[in-house]
């Protein structure tokens, strides 16, 4: 238990800072030991929103992340607990208000601190562009991911399999993505289809640029051993990935509280401890114990990327989200002990 506990030490520490934080804007913004109570209340809530909703992301990051050089593997465990903290959950929501309402970086963080409800507003009317741009990411990542000539383990073999021969049909996957964001493009009112369209074509084109330049940087690692290049190739991958796993936590989280400051204090108290299981993935080796667990993270990417389309039509809750997202991984952590157990047997 010790020898586990030390993996999560800084996560720890972090909860500590930020609830006392929460605690202390609390008591800023309303000056009452209930609103107070409140806020400590939703900074721990949304911690536990981000934990529920990004165990899939540790586990994809832990399968790129043991490919790494070990001076990437600390640079993104450091810088990017920055970037995922600082950048996703504080940056990230003004740049949408500076975008959406053509205003300046400084005018969005006064309009944050002082005018919550009229920032939360903005930031609901850009939903269906970042619905868009994330769940064409999302589901570039989960389908390149099944549709693999190279791939050599199958969990639910029947689809898998298939998924593989058709892997020699080029773009094959685009043509997938796009049917299904022209799909809902097509339901959605005339006036929000552009944007719509428009932050899908971003969302693909990202994702392509990302795929290029790790290609060119591995391809460059390989020709003249230059290592840092393809851990910089690696990096940029998982922190693009690790962003977009994170738009459905900013943008649920605006379901509890308005406040840019209590969301990105309890988010990232969250985004601590998926740093701190990807470690532990990584160190023990996990993913090889179990065999069928990354499938289980891709195919919780792939339910996360269809939610994130839909949700631009209804309103899916964040549990039903952070539980059919379980719900796969814990399967296949099922199937994977029970592979386990009949290879001992034999």
């Amino acid at each position: 238990m010790a020898h586990t506990l030390r993996y999560f030490r800084w996560a720890f520490g972090f909860t500590v800072l930020g609830l006392v934080l929460a605690t202390w804007i609390g008591w800023t913004y309303t000056g009452t030991l209930a609103g107070t109570l409140g806020f400590f209340l939703i900074a721990l809530v949304l911690a536990v929103l981000e934990i529920s909703l990004s165990f899939d992301n540790a586990i994809v990051n832990a399968n790129k992340l043991q490919r790494m050089r070990p001076e990437w593997q600390r640079r993104f465990l450091t810088w990017g607990i920055l970037i995922a903290v600082f950048g996703m959950r504080i940056v990230f929501p003004l740049l949408i208000v500076v975008v959406a309402a053509n205003i300046g970086p400084l005018e969005a963080l006064r309009l944050a601190a002082t005018d919550p409800e009229e920032y939360g507003r903005i930031i609901d009317g850009a939903h269906h562009s970042i619905a868009a741009f994330g769940g064409t990411f999302l589901m570039m990542v989960g389908l390149t991911y099944f549709i693999d000539e190279g791939k050599e383990v199958d969990w639910i073999r029947a689809l898998e399999r298939r998924l593989r021969q058709w892997a020699s049909i080029r773009g094959l996957e685009i043509a997938l993505v796009l049917a299904v964001l022209l799909g809902f493009a097509w339901v959605l009112p005339e006036h929000h289809q552009a944007d719509f369209l428009f932050a899908g074509a971003a969302g693909l084109l990202t994702f392509l640029a990302v795929e290029v330049v790790s290609h060119v940087l591995d391809r460059r690692e390989a020709a003249r051993d230059m290592a840092r290049a393809g851990g910089f190739g690696a990096f940029l991958y998982l922190e693009v990935l690790d962003a977009s796993f994170s738009f459905d936590g900013v943008i649920g989280a605006f379901a509890l509280t308005r406040n840019l400051f209590l969301i990105a204090i309890g988010l990232g108290i969250g985004a601590f401890y998926v740093r701190s299981m990807t470690i532990m993935l990584v160190e023990r080796q996990t993913l090889a114990h179990f065999r069928y667990l990354e499938h289980g993270a891709f195919y919780s990417i792939l339910v996360l990327s269809v939610i994130m389309f839909a949700q631009s039509v209804w309103h899916i809750p964040e549990l039903v989200t952070g539980l059919l997202g379980a719900g796969f991984i814990g399967l296949a952590l099922w199937s994977s002990v029970r592979f386990n157990r009949r290879n001992a047997a034999g």
